[in-house]
């Protein structure tokens, strides 16, 4: 199933909301609907997120009926501004807003139908390049998989959370393809499930062997030595390292060091944001207190009982033994060796 897909003058969205058990998609006609798709996590993780608005500004500019560049280029404007402000943790949403308007920034003076096809053509080639990105991601990775690896991780960070193949889930598919008999502990991830509904799902749909445990089993699991990796993805790295991911990441990672299994983070290269120097930098975003209160029609909390519900956490870079990413392996000092993404850009 694609995340997302252009289809002649929309986009259609797979909605993660209904998985597993609908698998629909939603038609966005504009930026708005997009928008709230990205609100709702109709779409989520980072590098989906990161695609999804790209064509969200597209949208915006196939929409306009005039004939005015420079009223198109404040409808692109207000676009980017709109989708900006749908979530504040994920860094791949604001690298893809960024690249859009400079795209539409660099054909200032382009016709208004020129700069419409422009605009497409740049959404899709994020698009394309994030796939390819997961694909390399992978095959970097496969020589940090043993034979008959148990690997454990948490949330989803596949096919559904980018433009296809994944970036945690794309490693470990990756070492499927190559032979390699391994198999998955999949976090169920309060409080939304995204291990249990999608990571687990996705697993089952290419036949790699998964397991699903609750995300409170992780370490009990660890401690009988049936993992012998942990992956995850990410949704922010700064410049030393530290890595923001759903919430529970942090956790995992603790009790990984303290069993001695290796904690690796996959993220393509627009996840890295080497302008902030720290985790405590990164914007948390909190989410409704009606998702930890109850799932779906069913009420598991005292209703109006206080909540706390931060969507991310931020995970110490001294946790992280090593970061898979579309450029090769990046180990320790990340503070010395994470520059070397600058030198490519």
């Amino acid at each position: 199933m694609d995340t997302l897909r252009w289809q002649e003058d929309h986009l259609l969205l797979l909605d993660q909301t209904k998985l597993p058990l609908v698998e629909e998609y939603i038609e966005c006609w504009d930026h708005h609907v997009l928008g709230e798709a990205i609100k709702k996590l109709r779409v989520r993780g980072a590098p989906a997120i990161g695609a999804a608005a790209a064509f969200g500004v597209a949208l915006a500019a196939l929409n306009y009926q005039g004939e005015d560049p420079q009223e198109l280029e404040a409808e692109i404007k207000q676009a980017v501004d709109d989708l900006a402000k749908t979530r504040p943790t994920a860094v791949n949403l604001f690298w893809a807003l960024k690249r859009m308007q400079a795209k539409a920034e660099a054909h200032r003076g382009a016709t208004v139908e020129d700069l419409k096809h422009i605009l497409l053509e740049e959404a899709k080639t994020i698009s394309e390049e994030d796939r390819a990105m997961n694909e390399r991601m992978g095959q970097f990775g496969v020589e940090l998989i043993p034979e008959g690896a148990g690997i454990l991780t948490h949330c989803n960070a596949g096919a559904l959370a980018t433009a296809g193949f994944g970036t945690a889930l794309g490693v470990i598919r990756a070492a499927h393809h190559a032979g390699k008999e391994v198999s998955v502990f999949a976090d169920e991830t309060r409080p939304l499930l995204q291990g249990a509904r999608l990571t687990a799902w996705e697993l089952m749909q290419d036949g790699i062997p998964v397991t699903l445990i609750t995300d409170s089993m992780a370490a009990y699991v660890m401690k009988q030595n049936l993992v012998d990796l942990v992956i995850v993805g990410a949704d922010r790295i700064t410049a030393n390292g530290d890595v923001a991911n759903k919430i529970g990441t942090y956790g995992v990672a603790l009790a990984a060091k303290a069993h001695g299994i290796p904690f690796y983070v996959a993220a393509p290269v627009s996840t890295f944001d080497l302008s902030l120097k720290t985790g405590a930098e990164i914007p948390i975003e909190e989410r409704d207190p009606e998702e930890v209160r109850g799932f779906g029609d069913a009420v598991t909390a005292p209703p109006g009982v206080h909540v706390y519900n931060p969507a991310f956490d931020v995970t110490p870079a001294e946790l992280v033994t090593a970061f898979i990413t579309d450029r090769g392996i990046f180990r320790p000092p990340y503070g010395e060796t994470l520059q070397g993404l600058l030198k490519e850009e």
